[in-house]
């Protein structure tokens, strides 16, 4: 499932190819997990333009002038491409956003985990209150050891399960909590409350460093993720734990192990991260 980077960049591309651009209606093409009402976005939202495109955990939001917004998620196989209306479908699109121009922003998703729902917010490009529960975001400031410390304290859960809860720090997917918690020398299986404030010192900061990196490279694209233009992401050449069971730890030299932590696969070298 696409993690942070990946929703990012996506978010990123949308940005560009959406925002000043005007509704002018939406079309269902195929199921989703959740019903998507075309009739009721073409209410709420033909004529009116997309003032931006945001991202909320993994979750995208595109935003009008006006008490609604649309909310995505990519699920597994989920993406967005931009064609021109006239253009035939693709095999597993979904939904389509007719914009003005002739182009249509179309939802593919070939396992449909996915959404696309019509949301109201407290005011235009406000909160989405169906997304309240959300932890923090982890390259915002609000985001800090001394945060993830009290949020840790005495909490019973392996350090890496931890970091995956969406409802206390939000996108730390499965391959880059791997990927942190190896940069910054800590047992993944450690309970998060047991960890120390030195080292959610480290922790924290290889969480944004691993996550800054990934978005720079377009996110990881491992079995079905790509950008909105098609491309795949390239991350996936620089993970130095994730995958690699069996082989040398980069930094130790130590041979690189797997256990399953909160049903996941895990990877982590027991000769340096303590």
């Amino acid at each position: 499932m696409p993690e942070l980077p990946e929703v990012e960049t996506v978010v990123r591309a949308l940005r560009r190819a959406l925002t000043s651009r005007k509704i002018r209606g939406a079309a269902l093409y195929g199921r989703l997990r959740t019903p998507f009402d075309a009739s009721a976005v073409d209410a709420a939202l033909a004529g009116r333009t997309c003032t931006g495109v945001r991202r909320r955990g993994k979750y995208i939001i595109f935003d009008f002038p006006c008490r609604h917004a649309l909310v995505a998620h990519l699920g597994m196989t989920g993406y967005f491409h931009l064609e021109k209306a006239s253009s035939p479908l693709h095999p597993h699109d979904r939904v389509g956003l007719r914009l003005d121009k002739g182009d249509e922003m179309r939802f593919a998703d070939a396992r449909r985990f996915g959404f696309i729902d019509l949301v109201e917010t407290a005011d235009p490009g406000g909160d989405v209150p169906t997304l309240s529960h959300l932890g923090l975001e982890p390259l915002e400031r609000e985001c800090n050891a001394a945060r993830m410390a009290d949020l840790a304290v005495g909490r019973k859960v392996p350090v890496k399960v931890f970091l995956m809860n969406q409802e206390v720090v939000v996108g730390v997917g499965n391959i880059y909590a791997s990927e942190a918690l190896h940069a910054a020398c800590v047992d993944p299986r450690r309970m998060a409350g047991d960890i120390t404030a030195a080292e959610w010192k480290r922790v924290v900061a290889k969480v944004k460093a691993v996550l800054r990196a990934a978005i720079r490279a377009g996110g990881s694209t491992i079995r079905n993720y790509r950008g909105v233009n098609g491309d795949e992401g390239k991350f996936q050449r620089a993970l130095r734990v994730y995958g690699k069971a069996g082989e040398p730890c980069p930094a130790c030299g130590g041979v690189i192990e797997t256990v399953r932590l909160g049903g996941r696969s895990t990877f982590y070298c027991a000769a340096c991260q303590h």
